[in-house]
């Protein structure tokens, strides 16, 4: 039973870094969740369509590059009035997604609340399809709305779960870095002491030195 005692308090010893950082970064992230502001995303589809039958791959080839446009001054600029914001602000809000086999871009907006966030994506959506629609006759494909934005039914941040799951994460870093510093310091060798004269060794006689220093004359 000793043995088991010593053995519990040896771990003790050595892991209570990391039993005390993982639920300290638990707690934090759970704060963080219980005080952030929520962010709400909302998603609005637009497909690419070519105007000669056949030509899936071009269609899919302007897809990713329309979806880059999203972004784009050109584009936020129109759609800034109608969703309530300036182009910079929407360019922090709005960003466009595509697929490397499909010719739809995914819209997605946030906001603070749903209808802001359905407003920042339907918004840039409608802009895009009437920018790329100006150059259809070069392009030889047309921007076409397949779906509006829903409003999203909870925020898609802050997550409990995921801020606890980081909250802990971090501190069990933050833990095995504090136990790794301790356990290298203790590994380190102390210095080697510089031994003291010996006191009780004998010293030389004085008529020994002064036969060595008449020696040394001669």
């Amino acid at each position: 039973m000793s043995e088991l005692r010593q053995s519990a308090r040896q771990l003790a010893r050595r892991w209570w870094p990391v039993a005390l950082a993982v639920p300290l970064g638990a707690v934090a992230g759970a704060g963080y969740a219980t005080v952030a502001h929520p962010v709400y995303a909302a998603n609005s589809y637009v497909v690419v369509v070519p105007q000669n039958p056949g030509e899936s791959a071009t269609a899919v080839n302007f897809a990713q590059a329309y979806g880059r446009l999203a972004g784009q001054p050109q584009v936020l600029a129109a759609a800034a009035a109608e969703s309530g914001h300036s182009a910079t602000e929407l360019e922090a809000l709005v960003h466009g997604t595509t697929s490397p086999d499909a010719p739809v871009i995914e819209i997605t907006g946030t906001g603070t609340g749903p209808q802001a966030a359905v407003r920042a994506a339907d918004a840039v959506a409608r802009s895009l399809v009437a920018f790329a629609n100006t150059s259809s006759k070069e392009t030889g494909v047309r921007l076409v709305p397949l779906a509006a934005a829903a409003e999203p039914d909870k925020p898609t941040t802050p997550s409990a779960q995921l801020d606890l799951a980081v909250g802990g994460a971090a501190g069990l870093l933050v833990g095995a870095l504090v136990m790794m510093t301790r356990r290298r310091g203790e590994q380190q060798p102390a210095p080697a002491a510089v031994p003291a004269p010996d006191s009780t060794a004998p010293r030389p006689r004085a008529e020994d030195r002064d036969a060595a220093t008449a020696g040394s004359i001669r």
